[in-house]
């Protein structure tokens, strides 16, 4: 599908709107994450997937950083020792 829009000045820059069609078939919502790629004929917009995230909304989950650790690769011995007032 191809629509026609207007490009309209915004700012000291440029903007295209991204209404009706071009903003309900891809399912574009505010805030959105999107890829632009830029080549001399134009723009091509994608949305970006977001990756799936823990409960904590960390990439990792504690298991998953504590694979493979042993004593030995832990490195406890060069943990300091807190101060009275640091607990």
């Amino acid at each position: 599908m191809k629509v026609q829009t207007k490009i309209q000045k915004w700012g000291n820059g440029l903007a295209i709107r991204v209404a009706g069609i071009m903003r309900d078939i891809p399912h574009f919502k505010e805030g959105m994450l999107i890829e632009v790629e830029v080549c001399e004929t134009g723009l091509k917009i994608k949305k970006i997937q977001p990756k799936k995230l823990n409960s904590l909304s960390l990439p990792f989950s504690e298991t998953e950083l504590l694979k493979g650790m042993t004593t030995k690769t832990a490195h406890a011995d060069l943990i300091a020792n807190p101060l009275k007032g640091e607990y």
